[in-house]
């Protein structure tokens, strides 16, 4: 991007957790594994081998993870996935549950935004046990406000939306119902709060799919 008084200037926040054989997965999944295929050595080049579920890291739930006949990943325009973006912090939501007023005061600004990210602070505990237990999750009724926003997705840097190890999933329910898309397992949000830019979450476009991994970036200009 170039201005006629010279380039502009943009800063690049990761929010992306690593890909990585044994990393953190969400209890039960199967952790992933990446393996050499050929080597420089014994082939002339290097490839890996990637053997990961859908859900693995950082990643993105269409509505064809939770909803019978949902809509599929690949049925999304790439451009669903890059837009305004806008971070609250709800690390202080009482009893871990993110209630409705704790998202109102933000209603004109997530009105010009195209995702809601959702700053719990569960994120300093990846790679640790506690990461899985406690985090702060939506409430069905602040789920149904946020789905009756204008928004293409909510993003949360927890494992997920609904309480790891539930036997239902109200919020995956209401907000994929509505297609918005959910990004879990965000990184680096506490520096973000109360901030607006532009939020690139691009996955795999994978035919079919309930989901992927995303390099998810945070794009501030004029720093």
């Amino acid at each position: 991007m170039k201005t006629s008084s010279g380039p502009a200037t943009r800063r690049i926040v990761d929010l992306t957790h690593p890909l990585a054989t044994g990393m953190p997965v969400y209890p039960g999944t199967e952790s992933p594994e990446i393996a050499a295929a050929f080597t420089v050595a014994e082939h002339g080049f290097l490839e890996h081998r990637l053997t990961l579920v859908t859900h693995t890291g950082t990643h993105l739930d269409v509505p064809a993870h939770m909803l019978a006949d949902g809509r599929t990943l690949d049925s999304y325009p790439a451009g669903h996935f890059v837009g305004e973006a806008f971070v609250i912090d709800v690390s202080g939501a009482p009893g871990g549950a993110i209630a409705r007023d704790l998202l109102t005061p933000y209603r004109d600004v997530l009105a010009r935004c195209d995702f809601a990210l959702l700053h719990t602070g569960w994120s300093r505990r990846w790679g640790l046990a506690a990461y899985f237990e406690g985090f702060p999750v939506l409430d069905p009724d602040a789920a149904r406000w946020l789905a009756g926003l204008d928004l293409r997705g909510v993003g949360v840097d927890a494992v997920s939306v609904d309480p790891a190890g539930a036997a239902a999933f109200p919020v995956h329910e209401v907000l994929l119902g509505r297609e918005l898309v959910i990004v879990e397992n965000l990184t680096n949000l506490g520096g973000l709060v109360g901030r607006e830019f532009t939020l690139c979450c691009l996955p795999l476009k994978i035919t079919g799919a309930d989901g992927a991994p995303v390099r998810a970036v945070a794009i501030l200009a004029g720093e």
